[in-house]
């Protein structure tokens, strides 16, 4: 019966230190985010007083004619190059046809 007591007694302790190691941590962990909400809000509170509001997203958003320009140039040439391709793939359909069949579509 002794045999088992020093590993019981052995793994009891160990466990006592995991639990106290980690009850530390949660509690030093908690009353670091305590002290930081706090002190956010105290910010926030003290902002409307101090700095004026940001204007609204639709005034801060930067028009770039010239971008959207070459997007749309880009996407109209890649419609092309699928259409065309589009095209060549019935071309090739129609000529197997006819040199297969010996007629047309």
């Amino acid at each position: 019966m002794s045999f088992i007591i020093g590993p019981v007694s052995g793994a009891l302790a160990a466990e006592g230190y995991v639990y106290y190691g980690f009850s530390t941590m949660i509690q030093t962990r908690t009353e670091q985010h305590r002290s930081d909400l706090h002190a956010l809000s105290r910010r926030l509170v003290e902002a409307d007083t101090i700095v004026p509001a940001p204007p609204p997203a639709s005034e801060r958003i930067i028009r770039r004619p010239f971008t959207a320009m070459l997007k749309h140039q880009w996407n109209t040439e890649v419609e092309a190059l699928f259409r065309s391709a589009g095209d060549w793939d019935r071309r090739v359909v129609d000529w197997g046809r006819k040199v297969l069949y010996g007629g047309g579509a």
